[in-house]
């Protein structure tokens, strides 16, 4: 399941229809990333420039330049070379850039400096992320400066440079019909991951044989590495929130908790379940979880568009500190609780966040100063969490060291929402009859 190309010009047509004439974008790919002498990490091409191309190779560039009569699609890239593509795999070259991925001119990147110029002279302004790039920053100022060294002879220089973030980053929020395909997919086999370590979980086993399984699932399902490290944490870790060491023994009366989703086309899935590495729950343990899990089932159903994101995570203080009253672990009362910010020693976190080509993805959480409302083709995580360290003196020690966070992935649909992980089960009932099994 992929992105067709047709999807990519789409996209590279609406981000050109929003930029200002006279204007150019500049997009670069990733770079290769050394791991140790002469090895490199596996090669995951920047998310920005993925989702205008579709083209998984690193060291290139794109220009996107509206209205230019020999173009408007211009892209540099490595040249094919038949010794180096011997050791390192197949490379597109320009010829392939065109033919295969839809631009209107491609070079090698070796002409990258003598041809840039002639690209740039004359236009009024460059979109381009500045910062993010080191190199390319300093390759992007020599450019321009040897424009406006030639200024005697006419040449003119663009005039400003303005980040490109903003255009691109609102587009990537919002889904297309063939996104949201590769995120059902991306979800069904994130869940069936879960559910398979749920079942294969045994007291004496190590997090990382857990982790194993989840792993083996993406790889055989043609998702090869995870959207991001997985966790998994039993016992004491599950309070870590980012905890990913995952080299400790699994425990009879302890919880686990997995934070795990696959990457499909890059596409991520992201899931969180907690369960007890027995199969049964204690009732300290049932007790805090049926609180989480109530206040992930009111945040989905609260889901809609028009409502603000904030409500949501808002809702999600307003259960969680209520049950934690409830339950003797903080005392006072619920507006107090809540603006002095005292449920934060168990809750610390966010309800979610958006959810796309990266793990968090990227989009505005405000606009024009306002919590932004939720809109159709918006897909966020909701995962509410509560976590009470083994080093939390005030509670009683019998809750110390329980950590739980359940976690979905919902898209926002025209009149309510979707749930793009619901294939893992979650209630109590569900969990236990499953371990059962």
């Amino acid at each position: 399941m992929r992105i067709s190309q047709s999807d990519f010009a789409a996209r590279r047509q609406q981000l050109m229809d929003q930029m200002t004439p006279g204007s150019v974008a500049v997009i670069p790919s990733a770079a290769e990333v050394p791991r140790n002498r002469d090895v490199e990490y596996p090669f995951r091409q920047d998310s920005d420039f993925y989702y205008l191309t579709g083209f998984n190779e690193p060291d290139a560039l794109l220009l996107l330049i509206p209205g230019r009569n020999e173009g408007q699609v211009v892209m540099f890239c490595r040249d094919r070379d038949p010794e180096m593509e011997i050791w390192n795999g197949y490379r597109a070259g320009p010829e392939g850039a065109c033919n295969e991925y839809g631009a209107d001119q491609a070079y090698p990147v070796a002409e990258l400096d003598e041809r840039m110029d002639g690209l740039l002279e004359g236009k009024a302004r460059i979109y381009y992320s500045m910062g993010t790039r080191e190199t390319l920053d300093g390759q992007v100022r020599d450019w321009l400066n040897s424009i406006r060294k030639k200024a005697r002879l006419g040449a003119v220089a663009p005039a400003e440079i303005v980040m490109l973030d903003h255009l691109l980053h609102e587009m990537r929020l919002f889904k297309s019909a063939q996104e949201i395909e590769v995120m059902r997919e991306a979800g069904r086999i994130s869940a069936e991951a879960h559910v398979r370590a749920m079942k294969a979980c045994n007291s004496g086993m190590k997090e990382y044989q857990l982790e194993a399984e989840i792993s083996h699932h993406f790889a055989m399902n043609g998702c090869r590495l995870p959207a991001y490290s997985s966790i998994v944490g039993g016992g004491d870790n599950a309070c870590v929130l980012h905890y990913t060491e995952n080299r400790d023994e699994l425990k009879n009366g302890d919880l686990v908790l997995i934070d795990a989703g696959c990457e499909l086309d890059y596409y991520a899935g992201d899931i969180t379940r907690t369960f007890p590495v027995s199969g049964l729950f204690s009732p300290e343990q049932k007790a805090i979880y049926e609180l989480v899990l109530k206040s992930q089932l009111a945040c989905i159903e609260a889901i809609r568009p028009g409502v603000p994101w904030i409500r949501i995570h808002d809702l999600s203080v307003e259960i969680l500190t209520q049950g934690l009253m409830d339950l003797g672990l903080l005392k006072g009362e619920l507006e107090g609780l809540i603006e002095s910010g005292a449920y934060k020693a168990f809750y610390m976190h966010r309800i979610g966040h958006w959810l796309g080509m990266d793990v968090h993805d990227v989009g505005d959480y405000k606009v024009d100063g306002d919590w932004r409302p939720l809109e159709p083709g918006m897909v966020l995580t909701v995962e509410p969490g509560i976590y009470i360290s083994p080093q939390n003196e005030h509670v009683d020690e019998k809750w110390r060291g329980i950590g739980i966070r359940i976690e979905d992935d919902v898209l926002v649909t025209a009149d309510g929402y979707e749930i793009l992980s619901a294939g893992v089960p979650k209630s109590v009932a569900e969990i236990e009859q499953l371990m059962r099994q």
